[in-house]
């Protein structure tokens, strides 16, 4: 079969870069109510910390609809039989729902990865089910892979800027200025159990405890050496390095890796944030 794999800027890489390894990416489109930028294409993530430096309240979107047509009509012209797709997960993001409407009127087959979150782990799929395709690795056996891969992941998020929080209108006013007096962080995380949706997982007084939260959290999980864990981050590399420390002697048979928050999780957390995903590899 002619396969065509796809995902979308939630991955933190531009669209060039995913075409060498044979996959297509459409931009997220990130607004700050005057101008709108292509994610990745447009706006980098110096652009995106730029942005935020200047107080700017930036809002994202799916990408364009027409952008995905035109996506879909090509592929359909040039002999696609089928399209995988693992975008930005539908609790997040009406990509999902765009891409499988498109599809329908294309003619063109889809399935469609809900990864419940964004960000690695749909880079790390995208890249593995075509790999495991072109390996020839059988339709039962890839899919319990992908599955597991799925059901284990979790991405756990510690914004630091609640005014910022609070201008998005992710936060009352009034819930930032008493979180910041009595300094409390609030640890946010996204799973397959909170359907792809944000949730506050728990509120602990100081970032240090915060950090020991979240590994205690994650010692409740048989994280070793087939296991990938990403520390992201917005402008705080400090705060990175601590906790890559702590991961380490936490997990240290686990792969681990420090890299720059995807732009479309640091436009809703504002600068300072922290963020851990961790999966199962296939």
């Amino acid at each position: 079969m002619n396969i065509a794999y796809v995902t979308d800027s939630g991955t933190g890489i531009s669209m060039e870069a995913q075409a060498k390894d044979g996959i297509l990416s459409l931009p997220l489109q990130i607004t700050d109510g005057t101008s709108t930028w292509q994610d990745m294409e447009t706006l980098d993530k110096n652009d995106c910390i730029h942005l935020l430096e200047q107080g700017k309240v930036l809002k994202t979107s799916q990408p364009s609809p027409g952008l995905m047509e035109e996506m879909f009509s090509s592929l359909k012209a040039n002999g696609t039989d089928m399209v995988i797709a693992v975008p930005i997960c539908p609790g997040l993001s009406g990509t999902s729902q765009t891409l499988s409407m498109m599809a329908e009127e294309a003619g063109l087959p889809l399935l469609t990865i809900n990864t419940y979150t964004t960000c690695v782990i749909q880079d790390y799929l995208i890249h593995r089910i075509k790999e495991m395709i072109e390996e020839g690795v059988p339709d039962l056996e890839r899919n319990v892979r992908i599955q597991a891969c799925v059901d284990s992941c979790e991405t756990i998020v510690v914004p630091k800027d609640l005014k910022h929080l609070a201008r998005g209108g992710r936060l009352t006013p009034g819930a930032a200025h008493l979180a910041q007096l009595l300094r409390i962080v609030p640890i946010l995380h996204l799973n397959k159990e909170t359907n792809g949706k944000i949730d506050v997982y728990d509120k602990v007084l100081s970032t240090r405890r915060a950090y020991s939260r979240i590994i205690g959290h994650m010692q409740e999980k048989p994280i070793d050496s087939s296991w990938h864990i990403a520390i992201a981050h917005t402008n705080a590399i400090d705060a990175a390095q601590e906790m890559y420390h702590r991961v380490q002697e936490a997990f240290p048979d686990a792969e681990t890796e420090i890299i720059e928050l995807c732009n479309v999780v640091s436009a809703q957390a504002g600068l300072g944030c922290l963020a851990l995903e961790y999966f199962r590899k296939i």
